[in-house]
């Protein structure tokens, strides 16, 4: 199976983790010569806290999802970071539940991989607080490699 399109979910807390995930991505992408989306998830409350603070005065249903993904940290990084590689990317906003959402854009995109960052949990972190990423990977139309930042506690 050939690599042609790679989905780069990130959320907030990615800034941290933002250079080991951009450097997995283009080593996946350069050699493949293969698409990147980089696809950012927003539950209904952030979405609007975002779209307000970037400063959008539109009425929310008017504001594109994947204009507020653009300027969200870490995407804009993240996608200068990979055009600076040679890398096609273009950007993807969702509204809803997080990983449902990266599952439907992944699916939507025709992603042949996803890559997906996360951090050390315990498994009863896991059990009582959820995982996206877990999430994620169990309901994935493709293969997903978890970028996993040893460094951070988050």
């Amino acid at each position: 199976m050939a690599i042609e399109t790679i989905l780069l979910a990130v959320g907030p807390m990615d800034t941290v983790r933002a250079d080991g995930l951009a450097e997995t991505v283009s080593e996946l992408a350069v050699p493949l010569d293969a698409d990147v989306v980089i696809g950012h998830a927003f539950t209904a409350d952030e979405y609007e806290s975002v779209r307000e603070r970037l400063g959008f005065d539109e009425r929310p249903d008017a504001v594109d999802p994947d204009a507020v993904a653009a300027h969200r940290a870490p995407v804009a990084d993240l996608r200068d970071r990979l055009e600076d590689e040679g890398v096609d990317v273009t950007v993807r906003g969702r509204l809803g539940e997080i990983g449902p959402g990266v599952v439907d854009l992944a699916t939507e995109v025709d992603a042949d991989r996803i890559v997906v960052g996360g951090r050390r949990r315990s498994p009863a972190e896991k059990a009582v607080l959820g995982s996206v990423s877990q999430e994620i990977i169990l309901a994935a139309p493709c293969p997903v490699t978890y970028y996993r930042d040893l460094d951070v506690m988050e």
